[in-house]
């Protein structure tokens, strides 16, 4: 079997991955000890994130002519792909606030959103809560004015009830 079969399947895996992803993230993980990996693979499985070590050179084969392209330029040492199709801010903030913790891990770039991002840009889409925070602050924002209203209409309410039985006896 010659070398390019044994090396398309992880091509394969790796075009499959970033394909329709929200966000990509490209990190060094020299220097990790096993369990600060182990925490940090926990982290982002919880998230929905997908993480795995690749070789350079596969991961430039999948890149070539998609939006991790950029990306390229990135990918020398040794190389994790962090890549989330479903929330564009869990692998930068899960990877930037362990990243804080764990100082040998060093965040490279990623795209996010189809577009390639230095470091700092990816601490900024860190600080963005998740969606889900993002959907509960809104809910609660609108369930605040909806609250009110049904309080200020119970008290209407109930101090309507309470005068009315005084003043059907005066009516009588």
């Amino acid at each position: 079997m010659a070398k390019v079969e044994l090396k398309q399947p992880v091509v394969k895996e790796i075009s499959a991955a970033i394909d329709g992803a929200q966000s990509v993230v490209l990190v060094d993980h020299r220097g990790m000890t096993v369990q600060q990996d182990t925490e940090l693979r926990k982290q982002l499985r919880e998230a929905g994130v997908t993480y795995k070590v690749y070789k350079n050179t596969m991961m430039n084969f999948a890149f070539k002519g998609t939006d991790c392209e950029g990306l390229s330029d990135l990918l020398n040492g040794p190389s994790a792909l962090a890549v989330s199709k479903d929330d564009a801010t869990a692998p930068a903030r899960i990877l930037c606030e362990f990243a804080k913790k764990a100082d040998k891990l060093e965040i490279k770039g990623g795209v996010v959103e189809g577009k390639v991002v230095d470091p700092a840009a990816l601490g900024e889409v860190a600080k963005i809560p998740s969606r889900e925070v993002l959907l509960g602050r809104l809910f609660g924002s609108w369930q605040a004015p909806i609250s009110s209203f049904a309080r200020v209409i119970k008290q209407i309410a109930e101090k309507d009830g309470e005068a009315a039985p005084a003043e059907a006896p005066a009516e009588a």
